[in-house]
């Protein structure tokens, strides 16, 4: 089955951190309710604990989206676990919780056709060792002993990272990478040249739809890689903007409009 069957005129939505406009991000709570909103896939962000256990959060530390304080690194699991991840969300959230990435993956395993997007947020430059390196193996190979490796893409802003994948696992991955290049760090070689899908900025991040022009985007479709909106896309102007430009897929926060707009617009099958 191709899972990743997006296109110009089957342009797919995935929900940012799950449904983060509307939910605490990165909740189980949040992925649900964008499966049941209709997404093709939903794009989570990888973390280690102080004991080597796997954990989606997006911040390096606790503080903005939980009660808790300090790095997610300095945390065991159970005390990750413990975190109330929704009651900065309003009170009809308290009790969510900072998933594991075993309950996120088997929960994914379970919903047909559904994509992931899954970046690693623990980049070399952070670690005095190979723990990033060895953090990618791992995340990996429970993607693939899942059986999941076909739906999903790896995606990451270090450019490190990617050519360790690239160089260790060929072509056996798809991978997500950023435009301009700038966004991705260091670099020895043109991420283009391997990428199976682009997350094509202009050069910043959430300013206005943050979209690159028609030609970039066509650039890019030429050398065979995906060019995909970010989640500056929030309304019909910004989905124009990616229907212009070929775009064929959309990250977003709310992605109950997104899918409203490309529906009415027979974008979205």
């Amino acid at each position: 089955m191709e899972y990743l069957s997006q296109s110009k005129d089957n342009i797919f939505v995935a929900g940012h951190c799950g449904w983060a406009g509307q939910y605490p991000e990165n909740t189980m709570e949040a992925f649900r309710a964008a499966v049941a909103v209709g997404v093709d896939q939903v794009e989570t962000d990888i973390r280690i604990t102080k004991d080597g256990e796997f954990v989606l959060i997006h911040d390096h530390t606790a503080d903005r989206t939980t009660n808790g304080t300090g790095r997610i690194r300095d945390m065991t699991l159970k005390e990750v676990l413990s975190l109330d991840a929704g009651i900065k969300r309003g009170e009809r959230f308290r009790g969510c919780r900072v998933p594991a990435f075993d309950e996120f993956l088997d929960y994914v395993v379970s919903v047909p056709g559904l994509t992931v997007d899954f970046e690693l947020k623990e980049y070399p430059q952070d670690w005095d060792d190979d723990t990033a390196f060895r953090m990618c193996d791992r995340i990996l190979k429970q993607i693939d002993d899942a059986g999941f490796t076909d739906r999903c893409v790896i995606n990451t802003f270090s450019g490190e990272l990617h050519e360790y994948i690239r160089d260790t696992y060929g072509n056996h991955f798809r991978q997500h990478v950023y435009f301009p290049c700038c966004n991705l760090g260091k670099l020895k070689r043109d991420p283009y040249q391997y990428a199976y899908c682009c997350c094509m900025f202009r050069g910043g991040f959430y300013n206005d739809i943050d979209l690159a022009t028609k030609e970039e985007c066509e650039m890019m479709a030429s050398m065979g890689v995906q060019p995909w909106a970010g989640a500056g896309i929030r309304d019909e102007r910004g989905v124009d903007a990616v229907i212009d430009r070929g775009c064929t897929l959309i990250t977003c926060d709310n992605p109950d409009v997104i899918l409203e707009i490309l529906r009415k617009k027979g974008k979205h099958k």
